[in-house]
């Protein structure tokens, strides 16, 4: 049974050593770590997970940054001696007097987000770390198959940010060595690797562990509350090396086909593109920003209904029309059916890229649906497909909403990084953001000698 109390029965450090497991499992290698990031979701995993990691790369002048994001005030939730807030400060305390004894040298962040409520700050998380992780950094994270919420949270957002920045990913176990039995199939030992401590690092590790003095000791006297890190629990740290998975990178966040499939099952016209004036007028804004009167061959990426390919296509010679959905591109086809220049397709774009070069493209509404590496990917396979003067038209609604990976100012935050294009429009809302992007940096004035 998975279990977080460590003051219950639990696999054993001599069953886990009794094993042997260790023994095959690949030495992991320093050499060509130039910085390395350990995030924990609570102060303490830093230290029983990556305490000797860090403390290696510390004496090998490798640079070490430790992230926490949790305050770690949920640890002891029955204690009546201190409260959520003094155990906060308590916490933090106890954990740069750890990282003293790991990497005195090393940068230690506390993002301070609540203890046990990662699932409903995933967003903020994400954008937090993003902002405080050094770039060029090896990551170290919880592993997420840990089995406790808050180190499953914190390890996917590690996973996608990883593949994000193409950073080399290791997540040590926290919990499973209580929960977990060395032939449990749970436990991916092909992805494992483990680096061997000296001496001098396990006695520092040992020294740093008995710092959280809450977490090994408990809290409040008589009124408190006892230990978190059991004496059992606390010998699977005292190990002369430690062991780190390397993820594989998770299923794509990006919505599939049976997503807009069971949307437009449910209504034609799901998000009301027909009769909205919202939606009338922001086409018209669209259309107006291009910079060009004609286009030869035009891409519109995520049609939907056609609303907006059939006033695209009267600007264009030919037009192209993509849609995930059958049931988008059958209505697409049924608006689009009087202009001979349409051909509307059913296809998914970030799967393969449609044949052909293209002078206008268009992408509406539709890359808050796909995730960083299905975006930046999407993106680098249409600039292969850009004439020499093309347009690129990106407009996105800016509202959050949770179940997209993206939000609309993300999207275009990352095309605008990828796509090295002049931008030489720029229409900003509340509501939706346009950009248009153009080989040709030259506003519409100045092509026409006025400027």
């Amino acid at each position: 049974m998975v279990t977080f109390d460590s003051a219950q029965p639990g696999t054993s450090r001599a069953e886990w050593d009794a094993n042997g497991g260790f023994d095959a499992v690949t030495p992991l290698d320093l050499a060509g770590i130039e910085r390395i990031t350990v995030i924990a979701a609570h102060p303490d995993d830093e230290t029983l997970g990556a305490g000797g990691l860090l403390t290696e790369c510390a004496e090998l002048g490798i640079p070490t940054q430790v992230i926490v994001v949790t305050d770690g005030a949920g640890s002891h939730p029955r204690s009546t001696a201190v409260s959520r807030g003094q155990l906060a400060v308590i916490r933090q305390r106890e954990l740069f007097l750890a990282i003293s004894e790991l990497a005195p040298e090393g940068e230690v962040i506390m993002l301070g987000f609540a203890d046990g409520e990662t699932d409903v700050s995933r967003a903020a998380i994400a954008e937090a770390l993003r902002r405080a992780i050094v770039p060029g950094s090896t990551l170290v994270s919880p592993w997420a198959g840990d089995g406790h919420r808050d180190h499953r949270v914190v390890a996917e957002v590690c996973i996608a940010l990883a593949a994000e920045r193409h950073a080399t990913l290791l997540a040590y176990p926290i919990w499973m060595w209580h929960w977990a039995s060395p032939g449990d199939e749970s436990v991916p030992w092909p992805s494992a690797v483990t680096l061997a401590l000296s001496d001098s690092t396990l006695e520092a590790k040992r020294r740093a562990i008995s710092r959280h003095v809450s977490q090994v000791v408990g809290v409040g006297g008589g009124d408190g509350e006892g230990p978190v890190i059991a004496p059992d629990f606390a010998a699977h740290f005292d190990r002369d090396r430690e062991l780190f998975f390397v993820p594989v990178e998770p299923p794509s966040a990006a919505k599939d086909r049976a997503y807009f499939d069971a949307l437009y099952a449910e209504n034609r016209d799901p998000w009301r593109l027909g009769t909205r004036w919202y939606e009338e007028r922001k086409r018209a804004i669209t259309v107006a920003a291009l910079p060009l009167a004609n286009y030869r061959s035009g891409l519109e990426i995520g049609c939907s209904t056609g609303e907006l390919t059939a006033q695209l296509a009267p600007r264009c010679e030919s037009m192209l029309a993509l849609d995930i959905s059958a049931a988008a591109v059958e209505s697409a086809s049924r608006r689009t059916r009087e202009l001979g220049n349409v051909h509307v397709e059913w296809a998914d774009a970030t799967a393969r890229f449609p044949d052909g070069q293209f002078d206008l493209v268009v992408l509406s509404e539709v890359a808050y649906y796909w995730d960083r590496p299905t975006l930046r990917s999407t993106i680098a396979e249409l600039k292969q497909h850009l004439r020499d003067d093309a347009t690129l038209v990106v407009c996105h609604w800016r509202h959050p909403v949770a179940e997209y990976p993206l939000r609309g100012d993300d999207v275009h935050e990352l095309i605008r990084n990828e796509i090295d294009l002049p931008r030489v429009a720029l229409h900003v809302e509340d509501d939706f953001l346009l950009e248009v992007f153009a080989t040709d940096a030259r506003s519409v004035a100045a092509r026409e000698g006025l400027a």
